[in-house]
């Protein structure tokens, strides 16, 4: 800090003395022609304009010194104006090619929505894409300049290189709040990047592997494993007739995969699905060592839904592979994913479908993953996804008779547990209209569904199964991060009274399962 102010004391003092000099050199012109009856500079004003014409190259002619002292002035200002010229030139390109040009647009689009990208790689380009279909009012600036082999984005874009508090700043408060996106990786736990932008008067979205998901008010962290394992699933849903479901491939993308399908897969009080996981997942089982109470371990049940996880090599499982209702190839490196897609396509019989990640699309092949798909506004921004589970635990807390917290007030845990839930309401959809092609939710099935719930609910059988069948949902939840039962709710023990089968609930209790499917008709209404 000071040694900036030292810079701009030297430039203030510079700038006074050539204004000096200047000034010195037009007295001397004004006095020595003045004096001559033959010249025609004759105020102090016809020596500033014949300096002006003179320095900027254009020379009217229309004034010229006659005396000696004066040509001497003359001559200096002749030579001095090739240098301003030089100087004004590299002014012209120095503002254009730094932040000048940038900045003086950006003080321009002020009322737009503004997403400044720290990085400039496929991802943020891809997100930005996006970003300006959905939004027509926004404003790409990436804040990395572009290497000479870079190609350029389909989206208009600003280049400004300033850090994001800069960015912020130059906002001024005015429009909607800027969103900040970090699309590398940083896996401290909390991208470390993003950690000094805690309070900043803006949005922040930074990508990471490991950590938590929030950090303070303002910054949002996003895991593209979880990202991608969302998208699958709801592109994808799991159908009634699938009985056994095949992963291949047990890292980022296969565990998030998993951890989604044992949240959200649930489509019948009575289904038995197995799933077959082919890879390493000794830490996974001993992070989640509980879930032998909910689903049969190693070993295929007609009861409830089985996890069965396979160390040896996946080729030698051809009777598995060839049984299976869908195999799911979901390695992280994409091309060891090609080669057991082809293997199996070559050499078994396969009569369920294929699903191949692939961060590219790839037609006539189920793929999944898209860089597209995953890096979206809905995924990374998760402004309905949001909206949806914050909309859950409001008709939640009006649903009993006890305190409960706000969304403001919930921990991470107990945000994930009402986005979870939301991310049900597509399986919901699917059971209450019993039409298993849909695979997205739009205001006109999601309405058409609720009418349908608020029609069979007042039969007692059909309440109960929706009761019981949410209530899965919800043991998953909690089961999967290992909390147990209690007789008492005791978060830092994680014991929940409710941790129980269904029929031992109390009726208040089972009433509390209702507004996961009340809100359906919240969210239709949003939807629009």
């Amino acid at each position: 800090m000071d040694g900036m102010r030292g810079r701009k004391r030297i430039y203030l003092d510079l700038v006074l003395v050539i204004a000096l000099v200047y000034i010195v050199l037009l007295t001397i012109l004004y006095c020595s022609e003045s004096a001559d009856s033959d010249a025609v500079i004759r105020t102090f004003g016809d020596a500033f304009w014949y300096s002006l014409v003179t320095l900027t190259t254009v020379g009217y002619g229309d004034m010229v010194p006659v005396t000696p002292l004066g040509h001497a002035v003359g001559v200096v200002f002749v030579l001095l104006s090739a240098g301003i010229m030089v100087t004004m030139f590299g002014a012209v390109v120095s503002f254009i090619t730094s932040e000048g040009m940038p900045f003086l647009l950006l003080s321009l689009q002020r009322h737009k929505n503004w997403y400044y990208f720290a990085d400039q790689c496929v991802e943020a380009d891809t997100l930005a894409a996006d970003i300006y279909r959905e939004d027509p009012n926004a404003l790409i600036i990436y804040g990395e300049r572009r290497g000479s082999q870079s190609e350029f984005p389909d989206h208009p874009c600003v280049y400004a290189s300033a850090s994001p508090d800069k960015i912020v700043a130059k906002k001024k408060g005015i429009g909607a709040e800027c969103k900040i996106f970090f699309m590398r990786e940083n896996d401290s736990g909390v991208n470390s990047r993003v950690v000094g932008l805690h309070g900043l008067p803006a949005q922040v979205y930074a990508r990471t592997t490991n950590g938590q998901d929030k950090l303070g008010e303002n910054i949002r962290f996003f895991h593209s494993y979880e990202c991608c394992a969302r998208q699958y699933w709801r592109s994808k849903p799991l159908c009634r007739h699938e009985d056994m479901i095949v992963l291949i491939g047990f890292g980022g993308y296969g565990s998030s995969i998993l951890e989604q399908a044992i949240l959200t897969n649930v489509i019948s009080v009575e289904q038995h699905v197995a799933y077959h996981i082919f890879g390493d997942a000794r830490q996974f089982l001993a992070i989640h060592d509980c879930l032998g109470e909910l689903f049969s371990l190693d070993t295929e049940s007609d009861e409830r839904d089985s996890l069965i996880f396979h160390e040896g090599d996946w080729a030698r499982e051809r009777q598995i592979l060839e049984r299976a209702d869908r195999i799911i190839i979901c390695v992280d490196e994409e091309k060891e994913g090609w080669e057991i897609f082809w293997t199996l396509n070559r050499y078994y019989r396969i009569s369920g479908r294929i699903d191949l990640r692939s961060s590219r699309k790839v037609p006539e092949i189920s793929y999944f993953g898209a860089d597209e798909d995953i890096y979206t506004s809905q995924q990374i921004i998760r402004t309905d996804l949001d909206r949806a589970a914050v909309t859950i635990n409001e008709i939640f807390r009006r649903s009993v008779t006890y305190p409960t917290l706000s969304w403001d007030e919930l921990d991470d845990l107990h945000r994930q547990s009402k986005i979870a839930a939301a991310d049900h309401l597509l399986m919901k959809t699917r059971i209450l209209l019993e039409d298993e092609t849909i695979t997205g939710l739009v205001p006109s099935a999601v309405q058409k569904a609720y009418d349908r719930y608020c029609m069979t609910k007042s039969s007692e059988e059909a309440r109960e199964m929706y009761r019981k069948l949410d209530h899965m949902r919800w043991l998953r939840f909690y089961i999967f991060y290992n909390w147990s039962y209690g007789p008492v709710r005791d978060d830092a023990a994680r014991q929940h009274p409710m941790l129980c089968p269904y029929e031992e609930l109390t009726p208040e209790q089972r009433r509390e399962r209702d507004a996961a499917w009340e809100l359906m008709g919240n969210i239709s209404v949003a939807m629009e």
